[in-house]
């Protein structure tokens, strides 16, 4: 970053994005950090949000989210945290779509520390804002107010996993009160991940199944899906069992009948070819689009 002062958006700009305008207490001034043009905050635009300590499900479905609104054309906006905001970013980036980043700082201030390399991706085809002026530290209760950014630009907000009192849950708030749509993405019952969002649900929120669901609230259509890999046999058979349920390797030999060696290279050709992805010795399926 530079000693120059960064662009700034006030309420009086012609620029200033028309939904957030219309939320309750948008904000004065907007300070840009990135390439991306500024339009890119008008444009049709889907919140993607949730727990910090995500689990590699979440994980998995925030980034899949992520790629596959951004190569629909809509921009995904999150707040650079660790767990799901920092996964649907990635997503976004994967596809070459745009995505922007609200932070709870000034846009000089790389925070979390860990992600100074993900928001310098972002600044490279996106934007950062941030309503805080440069130099500006990050605060605990800045984040809850930069929530309502976060849902402020978007047309519909979706919770991938929050547990009862996640700040997930406030962005989702802001987003009913300013009439837009709220999805959570169901999770099992059992996890305290998950708690949120069902009760979200429970509430009334849509249930996001996929990224159609949402795109189909926006007028838009999927992206076409691109061209499956040449699998080997077993590559397909235990790419047919994981599309089924997610599984160790020990399962899967079990399931398929197969020796451990040939489900072993099975699961490398798979992971090459962007069809499987492991977490914590899990693997699951992994549609590429």
């Amino acid at each position: 970053m530079t000693s120059a002062r960064p662009p700034c958006l006030t309420r009086r700009s012609r620029s200033y994005p028309p939904l957030l305008e219309a939320i309750h207490d948008p904000p004065r001034r907007l300070y840009l950090r990135g390439t991306g043009s500024v339009e890119m905050l008008s444009r049709p635009a889907v919140a993607v949000v949730g727990t910090r300590s995500c689990s590699s499900y979440g994980a998995q479905v925030a980034r899949r989210l992520g790629r596959e609104l951004a190569a629909a054309g809509v921009a995904v906006v999150s707040g650079l945290a660790r767990g799901i905001d920092a996964e649907a970013h990635r997503g976004a980036l994967e596809a070459g779509g745009p995505t922007v980043a609200v932070l709870g700082c000034g846009i000089d201030r790389d925070y979390p520390r860990a992600h100074v390399a993900l928001a310098r991706r972002i600044a490279e085809v996106g934007l950062l804002i941030s309503e805080y002026e440069p130099g500006v530290e990050p605060a605990p209760w800045r984040f809850p107010a930069r929530n309502r950014i976060i849902a402020g630009l978007a047309a519909a907000t979706v919770i991938v996993e929050a547990r009862e009192r996640s700040g997930a849950l406030i962005t989702a708030d802001f987003a009913l009160e300013d009439g837009r749509e709220v999805f959570a993405v169901p999770g099992e019952i059992t996890s305290a991940l998950s708690r949120g969002t069902n009760e979200l649900l429970r509430l009334g929120a849509a249930p996001l199944l996929g990224s159609g669901d949402v795109l189909a609230l926006l007028g838009l259509e999927e992206a076409p899906a691109r061209s499956a890999a040449r699998l080997s046999e077993q590559a397909k058979r235990v790419r047919e069992l994981l599309a089924d349920h997610s599984a160790s390797i020990d399962e899967l030999v079990e399931r398929s009948g197969l020796a451990v060696d040939a489900v072993a290279a099975a699961l490398v050709e798979l992971e090459l070819a962007g069809e499987a992805v492991c977490a914590e010795g899990i693997y699951r399926a992994h549609e590429q689009r």
